[in-house]
């Protein structure tokens, strides 16, 4: 993934952001064809300093399922359009539109694992995580017949990353009144997705500001 070097960070927290916002990746890996391959699922992610890993299921059928090796996962976070005509110094710098967005690019290694004990043990965690950010309390229950016997349909995964690449384009390359005012104009839109680009801008801004 091309990251210009003005938009380029090395904090792991950023990461951390973009994975609780939406720990719904891309998984991209090379198929016997040599042409990619991928799919979009949710993952549990568990960093511990620099050890990061993500764990998840593929639908047995997916070819994916019988990769191994290296792999890489997209992050998404979030995105939107900025109007040059934003920008107090339009006129006189020659201001052109551009896209704002946060996004993470994960290099590791893929390791595929069908045993039943551990198949049981992600699926409940998994249910555990997800359940919860909606309010419920299903129970994934490995003693089940029933719920043991679904687990045949699946292959799990263990995602070990080895290089993370994240990118903020977050208007740090402007003058501070042109950002301030590109924040301005994103809550002036007042939709979830510019209040929220508003947002990790001023998460961006803040830091620089507090010499992080």
């Amino acid at each position: 993934m091309f990251s210009p070097r003005a938009f380029s960070e090395n904090d792991l927290h950023w990461l951390d952001r973009l994975m609780a916002r939406d720990p719904f990746v891309t998984v991209l890996t090379t198929g016997d064809d040599g042409l990619p391959e991928l799919t979009r699922m949710p993952v549990l992610y568990r960093r511990d300093g620099q050890h990061i890993e993500l764990l998840g299921h593929w639908a047995r059928p997916n070819p994916q399922a019988r990769r191994t090796g290296t792999a890489k996962v997209l992050v998404d976070g979030p995105h939107g359009y900025v109007s040059a005509s934003w920008y107090p110094d339009k006129d006189q710098a020659a201001r052109v539109p551009t896209w704002n967005y946060a996004t993470a690019e994960l290099r590791g290694q893929l390791q595929p694992f069908d045993d039943t004990d551990a198949l049981a043990e992600l699926v409940s965690a998994v249910s555990d995580r997800f359940e919860a950010s909606v309010g419920q309390a299903w129970r994934f229950e490995p003693e089940r017949h029933d719920h043991r016997r679904q687990l045949r349909g699946i292959v799990g995964f263990r995602f070990t990353v080895e290089q993370v690449q994240i990118t903020l384009k977050l208007s740090q390359n402007h003058p501070e009144a042109n950002q301030l005012s590109v924040i301005d104009q994103l809550k002036q839109l007042a939709t979830p997705t510019s209040d929220e680009l508003a947002q990790w801008m001023r998460w961006r801004r803040d830091e620089v500001f507090a010499g992080h």
